[in-house]
C-alpha cells in the first residue's frame, strides 16, 4: 500500500486527534477496582491501553479499509517475534486453520499434495475448527486420545495411528501447553508427513527453548479478544517456506494466482504475459485463479491494534504464567479432588486458561462445581468440544478411531477451565480459589 506523505498541517491535526484519543482512553476506559462477590472474574477479555486505541484511530484516519501498511508491518514484526519465516494475516484463527489445511492439498505441491480420502491424525479433544478444515477438504480425521493433565494428544498413539493413507498430523497446543514436539515431530519426519500446529492458544509458549509455531510446516494463530494478543477478530498463518507462503496467500486472497497487494496493479511486471491452465495467453493475472479460495483478509484497523499489542506481548505472557503459578499454589491442597494442569516435559507454556478436572471422589460433579462458580461470578468454560467424536457436527462423518478414547470422555464429563489472562489480579484469583474451596468442601 502506498500512502501519500502527510502535509505539515495534516500531521499536526492527526497528532492532536491521537492525543485526544489517548486522554479519552485514560479517562473513560480505566480499569474498575475488583470487589469480591460483586465484580465478575472473567475467563478472558481485552487488555488494552491508550496506545492501542490511538493506533486504531491512526489507521482509521488513513481510511484504507482493507489490509495496508499496518498489516504489512505487523506481518514482518510478528514473524520475527515468533521465529517464523513468514506471517500471513487472515480474519480469524479458524480461517488460519482453513488456509493451512487447504494449502497442503494444493496441486502446486505435486506428489506431496493431499488427495480426498487421505488421512490426517488429530486429537478428539479440542476446538472444532482445528478439525473442520480436514473434513471440508475431503480428508479423513484419525482420532487419537488426549492425556488428562496436559490435555494434549497421547504421543505414543500418534505414532501407532499412522496407516498407509496417513499424510499429515494436525494438532493444537491445548490451552497454551505445547504438545510433545520431539516425539510427534519424529513421527512426521519418519513417515514424511505434513505437521501443522494450531498455535491459536499458545503464542509465546516454548518447547526446549524454541517457540511453538516454528516446528511444523505451517502454524495458525488467533487474535480473538480471548487470546494472547487481540485485534478484535483476526488470525495468522506462519509459513516455513516461500512456496507454502504463496499457496496460503492464494487461498486467503480468493484463490487467485496473482500476488499483488490490495491497490497494486502489476507487481510481477508481467500482468498480461502469463499462461495458466487452459486460459488464453495474456489473460489478466489479477483474474487468474489457481485454487478454490476465499476472501479471508482482515482490515488495516485491526492490524493497527495488533501492532500496538505486540509491544506488550512479553508482559502478557509473563502475566499469564504468573497467574497460572498462583492458581496452582492456591489450589494445591485440592489435588485429591481436582486434577491440576501439567506442563508437557521440556515446555514452558503460555497459558490460555487453567484447566481443572473434577475427580470421581470429589463431593460434587463438574456441572455442580461450574454452576456454583458461575453463580458466584467466577466465569468458567468447558475444554471446548470435549470429545469431538461425540459432538453433533462430527457424528456420521468420515473418520478412524484406532484406540478407545477414555481421556476424551473424561474431559467431556469432568473438565473445565478458569481464566489466567493479564486482566486478572491476585484478588480475582484469590476469590476464585476461595469459591472453589467452598464448593468442594460440600
Amino acid at each position: 500500500m502506498q500512502v501519500e506523505p502527510a502535509r505539515d498541517d495534516e500531521a499536526e491535526a492527526r497528532a492532536a486527534i491521537l492525543a485526544a484519543v489517548r486522554a479519552y482512553c485514560d479517562r473513560y476506559h480505566a480499569p474498575v477496582p475488583f470487589v469480591p462477590g460483586q465484580s465478575p472474574v472473567p475467563v478472558s477479555g481485552r487488555v488494552y491501553d491508550a496506545d492501542d486505541m490511538a493506533s486504531l484511530v491512526d489507521a482509521s484516519l488513513d481510511f484504507w479499509l482493507t489490509s495496508g501498511r499496518f498489516a504489512d508491518e505487523f506481518e514482518r514484526r510478528f514473524a520475527r517475534r515468533m521465529g517464523a519465516r513468514f506471517a500471513l494475516l487472515v480474519n480469524s484463527g479458524s480461517s488460519a486453520n482453513l488456509c493451512m489445511v487447504s494449502a497442503i492439498t494444493s496441486p502446486r505441491l505435486g506428489d506431496r499434495a493431499l488427495q480426498p480420502g487421505d488421512e490426517v491424525i488429530t486429537t478428539a479433544v479440542g476446538f472444532p475448527t482445528t478439525v473442520a478444515p480436514i473434513l471440508q477438504n475431503g480428508l479423513v480425521p484419525v482420532w487419537v486420545d488426549a492425556d488428562v493433565g496436559t490435555y494434549n494428544a497421547v504421543a505414543e498413539q500418534v505414532a501407532a495411528a499412522v496407516g498407509p493413507r496417513t499424510r499429515a498430523i494436525v494438532l493444537a497446543h491445548t490451552l497454551g501447553n505445547p504438545f510433545d514436539l520431539d516425539t510427534i515431530g519424529a513421527v512426521a519426519e519418519e513417515h514424511d508427513l505434513w505437521l501443522l500446529e494450531d498455535s491459536c492458544d499458545a503464542v509465546g509458549a516454548t518447547y526446549k527453548g524454541r517457540g511453538v509455531g516454528t516446528f511444523g510446516h505451517l502454524a495458525s494463530v488467533s487474535f480473538y479478544p480471548a487470546h494472547h494478543l487481540t485485534m478484535g477478530e483476526g488470525g495468522c498463518v506462519l509459513a516455513s517456506t516461500h512456496p507454502l507462503k504463496k499457496i496460503v496467500e492464494s487461498y486467503r486472497d480468493w484463490g487467485r494466482d496473482c500476488w499483488c497487494d490490495p491497490g497494486c496493479q502489476n507487481t510481477c511486471g508481467k500482468r498480461f504475459e502469463h499462461q495458466l491452465g487452459e486460459l488464453p495467453f495474456g489473460y489478466d493475472h489479477k483474474y487468474t485463479y489457481a485454487h478454490l479460495g476465499y476472501n479471508l483478509k482482515l482490515t488495516d484497523m485491526q492490524a493497527a491494534v495488533g501492532l500496538s499489542q505486540l509491544d506488550k506481548l512479553d508482559e502478557f505472557v509473563r502475566a499469564r504464567r504468573r497467574n497460572a503459578a498462583l492458581l496452582r499454589e492456591l489450589l494445591a491442597d485440592l489435588e485429591d479432588r481436582l486434577v491440576l494442569p501439567v506442563a508437557t516435559d521440556g515446555s514452558e507454556p503460555s497459558w490460555f486458561g487453567f484447566a481443572l478436572t473434577v475427580r470421581d471422589q470429589a463431593p460434587i460433579s463438574r456441572n455442580e462445581l461450574v454452576q456454583g462458580l458461575e453463580a458466584r461470578g467466577v466465569a468458567t468454560r468447558l475444554l471446548f468440544g470435549g470429545n469431538l467424536t461425540r459432538q453433533p457436527a462430527f457424528l456420521d462423518r468420515p473418520g478412524r478411531s484406532p484406540f478407545p478414547l477414555p481421556g476424551a470422555d473424561a474431559v467431556m464429563d469432568g473438565t473445565f477451565w478458569i481464566g489466567v489472562y493479564p486482566g486478572l489480579s491476585e484478588a480475582h484469583l484469590g476469590y476464585a480459589s476461595d469459591c472453589i474451596h467452598e464448593l468442594l468442601a460440600g
